[in-house]
């Protein structure tokens, strides 16, 4: 043993370790978002691939806390020690390879095979018979090793006999560290499922007995020995050898068999593997192009419904004060239950016993194969559910984003009677985190936006609120703008353009003197060219915000809303189609509404009038397209 003590930053534990928990949770626990998993705990996918790269105590113990808590698994150390020796972790060959040594040789091996894996202390093991070894794990001076640890090392024990085909393995543990002992003994026995390892001893034995008493003949009857004992002998053994070998040969052949249907096992599960991961792409792929939470859900029950082999599905979502959860999307079912579903409320109320409440709050999934197995254990409101809506057997799985739940993801199959298996549950959990992510991007975007149009308001409302006269003018400019849009079949995209540009259309009045804006009576010609600047002003001062993607157009248009259609307009002059779309739609909303309001120099004009002079504008000072879109919006207003 090291005589000087380990630090507790030292890095002690290969990444070889963890590598094998994250190759179990991509196998066995696809909802685990292992990017996410590990980015949370602060190690990188290029230090888990990496042989050559060691972990601290500190960051193992992280990085299992975090599994366990994913997984919701306790025994998830072990399980993963079990995993260790699988085909699925060390490949088929190299298991082969280890049939051929037998556990013992394996167990042997334990001495120069941990420090590879862990410079945390020293493991020892003894043969105790050809089916019973004892190990050792000694900590150096220093290591603060965790219980989970430990049941990671019974995992790897207990899996090796097992992977030679032999019965159940046990392993005592009368010594432990975290009990008060100085070591981890372990005490590792299995039943031996080889008979020719029993007729090999067998055979032996009774060649050195017929050998012994061929030797005691010669003395006491030399004929007889020679000619009787002697050959009888010989057959004997050479039967029991055939024998021997004729079970060995079947033994060979039953592995062979074995890691045949591993490596058939291990293929299907690749084929399942694929194809859940090629549905689990798809569906991202899908709900990453939509910028609406009804299209995004909407898109993700059309994919389960042709990609996955269930007759029903839907998905629930909790209500805003978290009280309710919501029937949102669905395939599969008739209009009367449809419509059952819509007007359903869930309540979510923690003492609920409600399999969707319970898997809403609990984070964890249910497969349920038969409700009346569970009706005893279920509320009566879910056994009515159950019942009007004809299920039987379901499964449900909550949609968590970072720990919180959103709601819930249930598929059942009332039609083929196919029952539904493990595989369902882990690939739906797989789906169901790849929604979370979606709708929490959809609630920041949507925060953002109504952060966003606060802001649009607010700057808006600076400049109406220096008049009382003109307050609201931008919200009613950016209203009738959008009529218009509507009219035209303008996207939402352009839409929304639109209603930005239309909002700050008059920015530039900030830098106009209140005494040329409150002017009772007409203007000069000089106040008229201050006026006339509001364009320029706003252009500039949008310019100098950061708009990207859709909105970096908005301070050209909200620049141009003075500009006229044949060439006579501010600040540039341009003619017909050169100003922008959204800027003539601006222009003729902002023209209906100031003359049909209250100025310090005039009275409000009426609608009957405005709407005269307005089409008394076509092709001049407006777009006749823009005023026949115009007219129709309010003719609909009207009716």
């Amino acid at each position: 043993m090291r005589q000087q003590p380990i630090s507790p930053d030292s890095r002690i534990y290969n990444s070889r370790i963890l590598d094998n928990y994250v190759k179990l949770l991509k196998l066995r626990y696809p909802f685990v978002g292992i990017s996410e998993l590990l980015s949370s705990v602060g190690i990188g996918q290029h230090q888990i691939s990496d042989p050559a790269h060691w972990f601290t105590q500190d960051e193992v113990d992280l990085f299992y806390e975090k599994v366990r808590k994913v997984t919701g698994n306790p025994e998830i150390a072990r399980e993963a020690g079990r995993y260790t020796i699988s085909p699925d972790a060390m490949g088929t060959a190299k298991q082969a390879l280890l049939y051929l040594a037998g556990p013992v040789k394996v167990y042997e091996l334990i001495d120069k095979w941990m420090p590879k894996f862990t410079r945390a202390g020293i493991t020892q093991s003894r043969p105790i018979s050809t089916n019973k070894v004892e190990i050792t794990a000694s900590p150096f001076p220093g290591v603060n090793e965790k219980p989970f640890q430990c049941e990671n090392r019974i995992g790897y024990f207990e899996a090796i006999p097992m992977a030679f085909g032999h019965h159940a393995t046990n392993v005592d543990h009368p010594e432990c560290i975290h009990s008060g002992g100085s070591v981890c003994r372990y005490i590792v026995y299995w039943e031996e499922r080889l008979k020719s390892s029993a007729w090999k001893r067998f055979r032996n034995a009774a060649a050195a007995v017929m050998l012994l008493l061929c030797i005691l003949g010669i003395f006491v009857d030399p004929a007889f020995a020679l000619q009787t004992l002697l050959p009888f002998s010989l057959a004997l053994v050479f039967a029991l050898s055939i024998y021997v070998k004729a079970l060995e040969k079947r033994e060979l052949l039953s592995a062979i068999d074995h890691f045949r249907e591993n490596l058939e096992t291990q293929q299907e599960k690749i084929a399942s593997n694929y194809n859940s991961a090629l549905v689990i792409n798809e569906i991202g792929l899908a709900i990453s192009r939509q910028t609406n939470e009804s299209d995004m859900l909407s898109n993700v029950v059309k994919i389960l419904q042709s990609r996955l082999d269930y007759d029903r599905g839907m998905i629930l979502l909790a209500n805003e004060s978290k009280s309710d959860l919501t029937f949102r999307a669905g395939f599969g079912y008739t209009d009367e239950h449809l419509n059952y579903l819509k007007a359903a409320n869930f309540h979510l109320n923690p003492k609920s016993k409600g399999v969707f409440v319970r898997a809403y709050y609990d984070k964890k999934p249910f497969l349920v194969n038969s409700v009346t197995d569970i009706a005893g254990s279920i509320s009566a409101r879910s056994l009515a559910f159950a019942k009007h809506m004809g299920t039987q057997s379901f499964i449900c799985c909550p949609i968590v984003y970072e720990e919180e739940s959103l709601g819930i993801l249930a598929v059942d199959n009332v039609k083929s009677k196919r029952p539904l298996l493990e595989s369902d549950q882990l690939l739906l959990m797989g789906i169901a985190p790849e929604i979370g992510v979606s709708l929490h991007n959809q609630y920041l975007t949507n925060a953002r936006k109504q952060q966003f149009y606060s802001i649009l308001k607010t700057l808006a409302a600076s400049i109406d609120a220096r008049d009382f006269l003109t307050a609201g003018h931008s919200e009613k400019v950016t209203e009738y703008s959008l009529g218009i849009c509507e009219e035209l079949g303008l996207s939402e995209e352009e839409c929304e353009v639109i209603r930005v540009a239309a909002l700050l259309h008059d920015y530039g009045k900030i830098g106009i003197a209140d005494a040329i804006l409150k002017k009772e009576g007409d203007l000069t010609p000089e106040e008229y060219e201050t006026i006339k600047t509001h364009a320029q002003k706003t252009r500039d001062i949008l310019l100098q915000i950061d708009f990207d993607g859709i909105y970096r157009n908005v301070p050209a248009i909200a620049g141009a809303h003075h500009e006229r259609y044949d060439g006579s307009g501010y600040p540039d002059g341009l003619l017909g189609e050169e100003i922008p779309l959204g800027a003539r739609i601006i222009a003729v909303a902002d023209f209906v509404e100031a003359i049909t309001a209250k100025r310090h120099y005039r009275e409000p004009m009426s609608d009957a009038s405005a709407i005269e002079l307005l089409k008394a504008q076509r092709n001049r000072h407006f777009d006749s397209e823009v005023i026949d879109a115009f007219l129709r919006h309010t003719l609909k207003k009207s009716r």
